[in-house]
Parts: structure tokens; C-alpha cells; sequence
């Protein structure tokens, strides 16, 4: 049960790490299958201690591709400044300086 637990939370960090590095939805698309497929071929894994070994595997591989500045939604605490879609606010010019 734990591992099936494990295997989940990796799947969806997985899918969460493609879609930082990806700009396009149908780009993701592509990758999500892709990660999908490499899920499968390794689903009828029994015995544990090969269990392990992927998942410590794919740990590491996520580890690796780890995007620098993921994407964090604005309401979340550490959120990014402004959403996707929202333009940034127009700031007041700095004041003029005197010398």
C-alpha cells in the first residue's frame, strides 16, 4: 500500500515538473503521455526491493530536472507576483533626482 501511495505522489510531481518547464498546454499533452507510458512498463513490479530501486530512480531523475523558478500560483504562500494571464500594474516613474 505504501508503495502504491509513493508511486502516485511521484507520478504527480512528475506531470506538476512538466508543466514548469513546459509554456504550452498540447506541448504538456505530449510530455503527460510520454510519462505515462514510462509508468506503465514498470506497473507489474512485484517484488520490493525492485520496487525500491525505481522509485529511487525516478527520485533522482526528478531531482535532476527540477525547474529553477517553478510556477506557484499567486494565492499560494510564495506565490508568483502576478498571474499568467493578468498584465503587470503600471508603477509611478521614480522621482526625479535633484544634483
Amino acid at each position: 500500500m505504501a508503495a502504491q501511495q509513493s508511486v502516485k505522489a511521484l507520478y504527480r510531481r512528475s506531470l506538476k515538473l512538466a508543466l514548469d518547464w513546459s509554456v504550452h498546454r498540447y506541448v504538456w499533452r505530449g510530455q503527460a503521455v510520454y510519462i505515462r507510458s514510462l509508468f506503465e512498463a514498470n506497473k507489474d513490479v512485484r517484488d520490493p526491493r525492485q520496487q525500491k530501486e525505481l522509485l529511487w530512480e525516478t527520485e533522482k531523475v526528478l531531482e535532476k530536472w527540477k525547474h529553477p523558478d517553478s510556477y506557484r500560483p499567486p494565492t499560494a504562500p510564495g506565490g508568483s507576483k502576478y498571474e499568467r494571464n493578468i498584465p503587470a500594474p503600471i508603477l509611478d516613474p521614480p522621482p526625479k533626482m535633484l544634483l
